[in-house]
């Protein structure tokens, strides 16, 4: 088997690269990331904002058939993964060793968990795995890398890494589930009265204020809305962290060009002028809500948008999971189950590794019993409560 790295996805065919990936997840196809790199939201040369992450993925190849793929990018720091290692960095600074470039498999600036690698039917996952880590070994050497990740990693590749040499830590995120409800009303007769009332009278308040809701396809999408809700989305990113955001208008029209059938939008309109909208796309299961903006602050049309009609979203649709992104205890009280995710690391030894591996078995810890107590604090209603 031969190794190729490729500085951009073009170097692959879209037919090639989809048919390996064959899964509805959509984060990992052609056009989700060929719009990343032609919109310049990623590969520093091209993109206007320095943004750190350079194309790098690999393939390995038999007789000129393609055997695997992995999604990968060199990266300068650790911003837009959110299965953060600010604390390592932090480490190696302290003790001056070099902590970037580090090889990253992961989609950008997307929290979501799915395939890593895609393997071509009669191929050994194990065997194609042991022979990708032996050719990262030797990029980390050659490049001078301080390690590999592979972050938000699915369960069949999980497995896969759990056999293999890799140091392996935990994430918690927020997922809403599917309990066959008929409706909305059904979903809020398994709550407890308390919170029952808490969710219709934050959805009243939208109401309220005039705010209407409407759900749109990728197909509805045109120039104009995209226009709009780039603009919210910066406004907004730029409120909550100082930056623009890291995603480009550009990229966002591209999705909107070739993954109309991916994605879902919760817009809001106030007098018929589009004021607020919540982006998501959907697989075959599961919803994943991705990215929020809004033009003014209306009250609780955060929770609206980007929780209550994603949930709405789900049941009409019959989706098992709402995967609502990163972070954000809050979604424990509208539902959303702590969930852990996972991640592996291949790390260069360097006289901290027996602290990283140390941090990181007391952290697998840490999120377990975390984990447990935060499912003691579901809205879900008890036996005795009416």
């Amino acid at each position: 088997m031969q190794l190729h790295i490729l500085s951009s996805i073009t170097e692959v065919s879209q037919t090639s690269w989809d048919a390996l990936f064959d899964s509805q997840y959509p984060f990992c196809r052609y056009a989700f990331l060929h719009a990343l790199e032609q919109g310049g939201s990623v590969d520093t040369a091209t993109s206007k904002h320095q943004t750190g992450w350079q194309t790098m993925h690999l393939l390995l190849k038999q007789d000129d058939t393609l055997i695997a793929i992995m999604p990968a990018y060199l990266k300068q720091h650790s911003y837009g993964e959110y299965f953060f290692d600010w604390q390592f960095a932090k480490a190696y600074q302290q003790y001056q060793l070099p902590f970037y470039p580090k090889l990253i498999n992961a989609i950008p600036f997307t929290p979501a968990q799915g395939p890593r690698i895609a393997i071509a039917p009669g191929a050994v996952r194990s065997d194609v795995l042991t022979i990708l880590q032996q050719a990262i070994r030797q990029l980390m050497l050659q490049l001078k890398l301080s390690q590999f990740q592979s972050l938000y990693v699915a369960p069949d590749d999980r497995a896969v890494f759990q056999t293999g040499d890799y140091l392996e830590r935990y994430d918690v995120q927020f997922q809403w589930h599917n309990n066959h409800y008929l409706d909305f009303n059904a979903f809020l007769a398994a709550l407890s009265s308390r919170k029952r009332k808490q969710i219709r009278k934050e959805r009243s308040v939208v109401e309220q204020q005039g705010v209407v809701i409407k759900t749109l396809s990728g197909t509805e999408l045109d120039a104009d809305f995209w226009s709009s809700f780039y603009q919210f989305y910066c406004a907004t990113y730029f409120k909550r962290s100082g930056h623009q955001g890291y995603i480009s208008l550009d990229t966002f029209s591209l999705w909107g060009q070739h993954l109309a059938d991916s994605i879902v939008v919760f817009a809001a309109y106030a007098a018929q002028q589009l004021v607020a909208a919540s982006l998501c796309f959907r697989s075959d299961d599961t919803l994943y809500g991705r990215y929020w903006g809004c033009s003014a602050d209306y009250d609780r049309l955060h929770f609206e948008c980007c929780y209550y009609s994603g949930i709405e979203y789900c049941i009409a649709q019959q989706l098992s999971f709402f995967d609502a992104g990163a972070q954000g205890e809050h979604k424990l009280q509208r539902g959303f189950k702590p969930v852990v995710r996972h991640a592996f690391y291949d790390i260069a030894p360097t006289m901290l590794s027996e602290a990283v591996t140390r941090y990181c078995n007391e952290e697998r810890q840490s999120i377990l019993q975390y984990v447990d107590q935060a499912s003691d604090l579901l809205p879900f209603a008890k036996k005795a409560d009416n």
